[in-house]
C-alpha cells in the first residue's frame, strides 16, 4: 500500500473514532473514555507522513482537552499537562509553534503542536485548558480560530518562520525558533 493511501486509510479511522480528545462539556463520560482507549490502540502514523510544513495560517475551530487526560502519553511521547501550552493538529509537525487566535474576542495564545487530532469536522486544533482559559472559550467548548504558524520544523531540521511570524514579537519570534529546533 502506498504511504498516500495509508495516510488516507489512518486518517479515516482517526475521523471515523469521533471526537474523543476534543474538549466538551462533559468530557468524563464513560463514552469518551472508551474513544480516547480505541484511540490509543490505532497505529502510529508512519515516519515518512507528509505534514504542512508550509506556515501557512489555518481557519477553523479550536477545542479542548478534557483534565481527565492529564499525564495520558500525547503523540509525540510527551505526557499530557493540562497547565502547558501544547496543542494537537492533524497537519502540523511536532515542534511547531503558532499563535491560536479566537476570531469571536480576538484573544490569542501561543501553543506547541504535541499531538495530533482534533478528531471533530471542522476543528483545527485542541488546545489545553489553560490555553482554552487564555482564549476565553472553556464556557462554550468549541471557538471559532485562526491558528499561525509562527516557526515550523522541517525535515532537513531546520526551522522555517510561518505567517504568524509577521505578527509575532521578536520574543515569541525567538522563543518559538529555539522550541522548533530543539526538535
Amino acid at each position: 500500500m502506498t504511504p498516500h493511501r495509508w495516510l488516507g486509510l489512518a486518517g479515516f479511522v482517526l475521523l471515523s473514532a469521533g471526537s474523543a480528545l476534543a474538549g466538551t462539556p462533559s468530557p468524563d463520560t464513560p463514552a469518551a473514555h472508551q474513544e480516547a482507549e480505541k484511540l490509543a490502540r490505532l497505529p502510529p502514523l508512519p515516519p515518512h507522513a507528509q505534514f504542512d510544513q508550509s506556515g501557512r495560517k489555518q481557519t477553523g475551530h479550536a477545542s479542548f482537552y478534557g483534565r481527565h487526560f492529564s499525564r495520558r502519553t500525547m503523540a509525540s511521547g510527551t505526557r499530557f499537562d493540562p497547565n502547558s501550552n501544547a496543542a494537537a493538529s492533524r497537519s502540523l509537525p511536532f515542534g511547531t509553534t503558532a499563535k491560536v487566535t479566537n476570531l469571536t474576542n480576538g484573544r490569542s495564545a501561543l501553543v506547541t503542536i504535541e499531538d495530533r487530532g482534533p478528531l471533530g469536522k471542522g476543528r483545527v486544533v485542541d488546545v489545553t485548558p489553560k490555553v482554552a482559559a487564555q482564549l476565553d472559550m472553556e464556557k462554550r467548548g468549541v471557538a471559532p480560530v485562526v491558528v499561525a504558524p509562527i516557526a515550523v520544523p522541517q525535515r532537513d531540521g531546520a526551522v522555517k518562520l510561518g505567517a504568524g511570524a509577521a505578527e509575532a514579537s521578536p520574543h515569541e519570534i525567538a522563543v518559538a525558533t529555539q522550541a522548533a529546533a530543539a526538535r
